[in-house]
């Protein structure tokens, strides 16, 4: 059972319990030989057993509140629950005041009978892309764990407990590629939603203009399911894929997407498009433009310096030592910003959404590798310009869908035992259900 569907038939068929599920789950968070100690900060086993009989309870009496009712989950340490302290990955919280009620979109998961097997690890404060923690360690990506590589970020966690097994799906978030870095770089599949669908209220801010939540799990359906119950729907179910033949995949000529990939991505990424075009989609180059002047509206800063230090500023003040330097520079870099800066930026985005949206109307989606390069070493990043050029290059891509403002998901196309490499698919604003057809139909191709 390695998928939330799978999971859920076997509980129905009585092959298996919630219990037995989570204990599983635990067990592989336990393990002193994995990484559960550096994928989570908080584990709440007794809960997750306690939740987990009475699934198996009420399943027994024909009471289950969902079919996925049992199946063990992690959420990101940045969503809050009711009597923990939401710390987001950092020691300056340590001490303030535990929240008075859980986030409502893990409420939501919760009220469906999913099990909260605990919170992961993740960049402090989610800014950054790379995904490495100095406060409580950097888990490191699946993939060649021998050399030690970077699990991409902020969703660090969240991503090596999903290719881990220690659990179904993991919430994260997504405010420049949070959710689909991690997926891409520990070959798994991330989901970012447009982001006004699934509320982020109880979720500890980077950017509100950009912050968007969503699941990684370990196939498309499942970030489906997962995604509906927090954007509230009642029985949400795997999406039925396209057909595949016909599908028009828009790949932008001429842009950055493409740009500076190494030998494997490239290789990957062309053999991907090999097999998509053989199975019938169109792969059609389009010019898009207005992509290179997102870079000059962020000039000053952007969204998520200005917004970060808009929270951080009273923390910094008191606290600024308490920060990993790499961060606080970072949040830092908002305080230059000016009111003047900001509503440029905020027209700036707006014009540039105008302009791309009858650009890319006529196609299922938007393609391109989700990052250009394989998991990065751990010891690349030692050097300050070094964390920094590695960090930009691995947000280049998948920082886009937010500033459009749209859905996007990213789709492991590796074969078996190469570096991971994801597939990036982004759709339309608010064209969330067509997007999650579209990557069902090619992650389907990719497998056949």
């Amino acid at each position: 059972m390695r998928t939330i569907v799978e999971a859920a038939a076997a509980l129905a068929a009585g092959h298996t319990t919630a219990a037995a599920l989570t204990e599983a789950a635990l067990a592989r968070i336990a393990d002193p030989a994995g990484e559960g100690t550096r994928a989570f900060v908080t584990v709440h086993a007794a809960t997750a057993r306690e939740s987990a009989a009475a699934m198996d309870a009420l399943r027994a009496a024909g009471r289950a509140p969902s079919r996925f009712a049992g199946i063990p989950i992690s959420i990101k340490d940045l969503y809050d629950e009711a009597g923990v302290t939401t710390r987001s990955g950092s020691v300056v919280l340590n001490g303030a005041p535990a929240a008075t009620a859980t986030a409502p979109s893990v409420q939501r998961l919760i009220r469906a009978g999913f099990v909260v097997l605990g919170r992961t690890n993740q960049v402090e404060f989610a800014f950054s892309g790379l995904g490495v923690n100095p406060h409580h360690g950097t888990p490191l990506s699946p993939w060649d764990r021998a050399t030690g590589r970077l699990p991409g970020g902020s969703s660090s966690g969240a991503g090596v407990a999903v290719a881990d097994g220690m659990g179904f799906a993991a919430l994260g978030t997504d405010t420049g590629g949070s959710c689909r870095i991690p997926a891409a770089l520990c070959g798994v599949v991330g989901w970012k939603p447009t982001a006004k669908r699934v509320t982020i209220a109880g979720i500890l801010p980077l950017a509100p203009s950009l912050d968007s939540a969503g699941p990684l799990a370990r196939s498309v359906a499942d970030c489906a399911i997962v995604d509906g119950f927090m954007a509230g729907e009642e029985n949400p179910a795997a999406p039925k894929p396209l057909p595949i033949k016909g599908l028009r995949l828009g790949l932008p000529r001429g842009t950055f997407l493409t740009d500076g990939m190494d030998g494997t991505v490239a290789a990957v990424f062309g053999r991907t498009l090999t097999r998509l075009s053989a199975a019938g989609a169109q792969i059609i180059e389009f010019d898009l433009p207005e992509l290179d002047q997102i870079a000059a509206a962020n000039a000053a800063g952007g969204f998520a310096a200005s917004e970060a230090w808009a929270w951080h500023h009273v923390l910094v003040a008191d606290h600024a030592d308490r920060y990993d330097p790499r961060i606080l520079k970072r949040i830092q870099r908002g305080e230059r910003m000016s009111a003047a800066d900001y509503v440029e930026l905020v027209q700036a985005r707006a014009r540039i959404i105008a302009a791309i949206a009858p650009r890319t109307a006529p196609f299922d989606a938007v393609i391109g590798p989700t990052c250009p390069v394989v998991p990065p070493r751990l010891a690349e990043v030692e050097a300050e310009a070094d964390y920094n050029r590695i960090n930009m290059s691995l947000l280049r891509n998948t920082s886009v869908g937010n500033f459009l403002d749209r859905c996007s998901i990213s789709i492991p196309c590796q074969a078996e035992g190469e570096a991971p490499v994801g597939l990036m698919l982004t759709g339309e604003h608010m064209g969330d259900a067509r997007l999650f057809q579209v990557a069902a139909a090619l992650e389907a191709a990719l497998a056949a």
